[in-house]
This record gives structure tokens, sequence and C-alpha cells, in this order.
């Protein structure tokens, strides 16, 4: 059995007002601090579990803000999956 890290669309097919993206296992936590930053100005290292925060989806490379959102991570084992998530809304 594998223990990738898997990001995943999390909402069902048709028109909605939020879409949701998870992301689990052990790389989900760094992938999300990679493309997220909170509007708050505070650095979090790590971000504390099953909180949410609002904030913007970034291109690593270009630095251009792709959406608004809001990010929670769970800390495993207190997750779905019980491994590290992340989610997008």
């Amino acid at each position: 059995m594998g223990y990738d890290t898997v990001a995943a669309i999390a909402t069902p097919l048709g028109s909605g007002g939020i879409g949701i993206i998870r992301i689990s296992g052990k790389e989900a936590l760094g992938i999300t601090q990679a493309i997220f930053r909170p509007s708050c100005r505070k650095i979090f290292d790590p971000y504390p579990s099953h909180r949410f925060f609002h904030g913007w989806i970034r291109d690593p490379k270009s630095g251009m803000i792709l959406d608004e959102v809001l990010m929670v991570y769970m800390q495993a084992p207190r997750s779905y999956t019980r491994e590290d998530v992340a989610e997008i809304h």
C-alpha cells in the first residue's frame, strides 16, 4: 500500500457556489504553504489544526493571485483519512 500525497476535487459535479480541493498525505501542509498566503500578516509554521484561514492562492512561480479562498489544515490523525489533510474552499 502506498502513502502518496493526493490532491483531488472534493465537491460533486454540477453548479455550486464553492468548490473544495482536498490534499491528503505527508506533503499536504508543504504543498499548501507553497501556494496559500493568509490575509493576516502573521506567519504560521505550522498552521494550527482545524482552524479556517482567509487568504489567497498564488502561483508559486509568478506570485500572481489566482483566487481568494478559505483554507483549513487538519493534522493527522484527526482527519477523515487519518493523514495530514488541507482543504482549499
